[in-house]
């Protein structure tokens, strides 16, 4: 029985370090082509090490457009077309002011809806036009969050994250039924809470880990 994605070209943003490096792994395993974006060339010299070199690596901001059109365009360049693109790149904007409404910073509100929001509007416009290009389809992964739809006040109060995941579930679904008569296909994951570099702060606390378990 052949892998299940045997020879399909796709691409992960954010792909260097926790749920985006699972992924890589799991895709690579299942037969995938891989290109596999990193904010550092820290993180992609580890994920390289444990992907191999069959994977193409581009370092880039997701933030900047040119990030996910180089990634597609080095998809179909090397592996000649793009199937599916996964966008788990975003993080918290707490140390850069976001939090409570009445405390949020200027600063805060900029960088995460940038980081959590516009990166995947650019990375998914970058993946659509490529899609169409082709014209039989692709399937595009987007990942949200449980904040942006069931707020936990007393431990995750950060409300631009939770407005930009809240804002990215709208963004998907309308993106779905728009381009469902193409055969191109929209998800979004909304995860709660996965140990990760990114999660380290909650996933250290007992009381929060209880607060997440589902009795």
């Amino acid at each position: 029985m052949a892998p299940k994605l045997l020879n399909k070209s796709i691409v992960i943003v954010g792909g260097t370090s926790g749920m985006g490096l699972s992924a890589a792994l799991a895709c690579k395993e299942a037969g995938a082509r891989l290109v596999v974006v990193g904010r550092d060339a820290e993180s992609t010299a580890i994920a390289r090490q444990r992907l191999g070199d069959s994977v193409r690596f581009l370092i880039g901001d997701a933030v900047q457009a040119e990030t996910a059109e180089r990634a597609v365009a080095e998809a179909v360049k090397y592996f000649g077309r793009l199937d599916a693109l996964y966008h788990v790149a975003g993080g918290s904007g707490r140390r850069f002011g976001d939090g409570p409404l009445h405390d949020v910073t200027d600063e805060g509100v900029d960088w995460t809806l940038a980081v959590n929001l516009k990166s995947v509007i650019l990375s998914n416009r970058a993946a659509v036009r490529q899609f169409r290009v082709q014209g039989d389809g692709g399937a595009i992964l987007n990942m949200g969050s449980v904040l942006g739809s069931r707020p936990s006040p007393q431990y995750f109060s950060t409300h631009v994250y939770a407005a930009a995941k809240s804002a990215l579930v709208g963004f998907t679904r309308s993106c779905a039924a728009y381009y469902a008569k193409e055969n191109i296909r929209f998800n979004v994951i909304a995860a709660s809470l996965v140990e990760t570099p990114m999660s380290q702060r909650a996933a250290g606390d007992e009381t929060i880990i209880k607060f997440t378990i589902i009795p």
